[in-house]
């Protein structure tokens, strides 16, 4: 789907959609598709981090 339907979906703004999206992708979570959408390309993620008392 398009950024733009994505931020329509979650009911965010275009911009603060496009840099989470930005992070996601560099973060290799999800992929661009040839026709520029984005997409999720996997069944399940498993992600596991520690976070720390600042």
């Amino acid at each position: 789907m398009s950024i733009r339907e994505a931020a329509r979906r979650v009911g965010r703004d275009v911009k603060a959609v496009h840099g989470d999206v930005r992070a996601l992708l560099d973060a290799g979570v999800i992929v661009r598709t040839s026709d520029g959408a984005v997409e999720f390309p996997f069944d399940a993620v498993k992600v596991e981090f520690l976070l720390y008392a600042a």
